[in-house]
């Protein structure tokens, strides 16, 4: 995701603030905060509710399309284009629930109403709502807070409201991608991972990143058909790499073939170690 625009501040509290931290950390995160009434129409944006998802599917799959062609000139299969939007989406939407959990243990309730996408650039916006909290939480009184009494059920109530959300955009988007519920929900599981870990990367935390989504998916908890699932690669010069390997392709192999994503299965570890231990430009 090469545009790097940052989650916008608004007046939205206490979410704003914390919004504004995962915005700082996440620069691959393509997402800005909205009023109670949605994005303003502005020059280069069109935006596009996800409230109906069914609705504009076709149209979102073919500005995918666009996009895929402008930068990386392919003109991808509809099911390839389908496939990447639909990632981009779940990871947007999954560590926009869970990066407020993981920084300040609150848990926002995001509806498929509250998140717009850009049909011009693919950014998302998002209007804030309620959200769960612990009983030591400062913001636990404040209008829209849920308390829940432990950290089990405030894990569990971001597995529901991950859930609630995708399970209509999953039903939408099932057909032309040609895939069954079990590897849709997959990618899910993968993309909810994946944007933890990211955090914590960016963090200079990824052990506490790795042991947070190990926690909220340790492989029993449907629909969600899988763990986490991280391991440890054996590097050079007694290096040591987290890897985990996805449950679902994001089919990147089909708009670049020589760069599979890192957490493929058709990434070997050999290849993985190489790619990690690569100089940083």
């Amino acid at each position: 995701m090469s545009d790097t625009r940052s989650i916008r501040p608004g007046t939205v509290d206490p979410l704003g603030g914390t919004y504004r931290r995962l915005a700082a950390r996440c620069p691959s995160l393509q997402a800005e905060l909205t009023t109670a009434h949605g994005p303003a129409r502005t020059p280069g944006r069109d935006w596009v509710p996800m409230a109906d998802p069914a609705r504009h599917r076709d149209r979102l799959i073919a500005d995918e399309a666009t996009r895929i062609l402008a930068g990386h000139d392919c003109t991808p299969r509809e099911h390839v284009a389908a496939s990447r939007l639909l990632h981009h989406y779940l990871w947007s939407v999954c560590l926009l629930v869970s990066g407020p959990w993981y920084l300040e243990r609150r848990v926002p309730r995001i509806r498929p109403e509250d998140v717009w996408i850009d049909s011009v650039g693919g950014g998302l916006a998002l209007r804030p709502g309620g959200f769960a909290c612990l009983p030591d939480d400062p913001a636990a009184g404040l209008p829209g807070a849920r308390v829940l009494a432990g950290e089990d059920l405030l894990r569990a109530e971001l597995r529901a409201v991950v859930a609630e959300h995708v399970a209509p955009v999953l039903a939408a988007f099932q057909g032309p991608m040609k895939r069954g519920p079990r590897a849709l929900w997959g990618m899910v599981t993968d993309d909810l991972a994946s944007g933890i870990w990211y955090l914590g990367r960016m963090l200079g935390e990824e052990e506490a990143a790795v042991a947070a989504a190990t926690a909220l998916l340790p492989g029993d908890t449907p629909p969600f058909p899988g763990a986490a699932a991280f391991r440890t690669l054996p590097g050079t010069d007694g290096r040591v790499h987290r890897t985990r390997t996805r449950l679902g392709c994001c089919l990147y192999y089909a708009v670049r073939p020589a760069e599979s994503c890192l957490t493929c299965p058709r990434t070997g570890d050999a290849e993985r170690v190489r790619r990690l231990e690569l100089p940083v430009p």
